[in-house]
């Protein structure tokens, strides 16, 4: 058996940054086992599975407007391509005040004393959201040296999976003006690191909307790869993320 495949790099439009995904073209349909070895193999956070539902479906399809749905394991996720990159369509989730004595040894042995200005809880998404202080800078986040390994040991009822660190930006800054950063660990789950993660961005886009007032906003995932994500909060109560792509490889995969 011989399938095309593919790795992309999302969220950015330049290869070697954002975050790496492999997606494997399917004329037919697989079992879970076979799955799971393609995946094991490419060895990358995200595979993706694209199988036609109709016979008269075009996988060279370049109609702006069409939209491909994605049955993952956090529910459907709808994407469609945009002049300028592809935009992913996902619900909100609020967040509420977290009190700092619950949480404050783990994000102590995280980030020691580096200074923290709101605390936040997803029981949607069991993410734990730490901004911390605005007197830093985009350096700083960038080179904070965070300490994942006794997270899943201080913190193992469940409750949190995953601990997004934020930043305000600085409009008029660097080379581009962003409204916010982010990094993301959740090792939980085993990832020390993601480098560019839409998921966090249901979270982050509502509570930098509240902070900011707009509904409009460019954000930076400050990880060593770096990713770019433009943040567009609907009326529906859905959010819509564009980001670029960069295909890295083509070829064949033999199964």
């Amino acid at each position: 058996m011989k399938l095309p495949i593919f790795i992309a790099d999302a969220f950015t439009a330049t290869a070697f940054r954002g975050n790496p995904a492999a997606v494997c073209l399917l004329e037919n349909t697989l079992d879970e086992d076979t799955h799971q070895h393609i995946a094991r193999e490419m060895n990358l956070s995200e595979t993706a599975f694209i199988r036609k539902l109709q016979p008269t479906d075009n996988f060279t399809e370049k109609n702006t407007n069409s939209t491909l749905t994605f049955v993952t394991l956090s529910g459907e996720l709808k994407a469609r391509k945009a002049e300028d990159g592809i935009v992913l369509d996902f619900p909100l989730y609020p967040t509420f005040p977290q009190d700092l004595h619950e949480v404050g040894d783990l994000i102590k042995a995280a980030i020691g004393d580096t200074l923290v200005q709101d605390i936040r809880y997803s029981p949607h998404t069991k993410n734990l959201l730490v901004r911390l202080s605005d007197s830093y800078d985009r350096s700083f986040l960038e080179t904070l040296k965070v300490n994942t390994e006794p997270l899943p040991q201080i913190e193992k009822t469940g409750r949190v999976k995953g601990l997004i660190l934020t930043l305000k930006g600085e409009p008029g800054g660097q080379a581009a003006p962003y409204d916010f950063y982010s990094r993301y660990f959740a090792p939980w789950v085993g990832v020390a690191e993601d480098p560019v993660t839409g998921s966090t961005h249901t979270i982050l886009g509502p509570y930098w909307s509240e902070e900011l007032g707009k509904k409009e906003m460019r954000a930076f995932q400050c990880s060593r790869r770096g990713g770019e994500l433009d943040i567009s909060l609907r009326a529906d109560g859905r959010v819509d993320m564009k980001g670029g792509a960069a295909i890295v490889l083509e070829g064949t995969l033999t199964a």
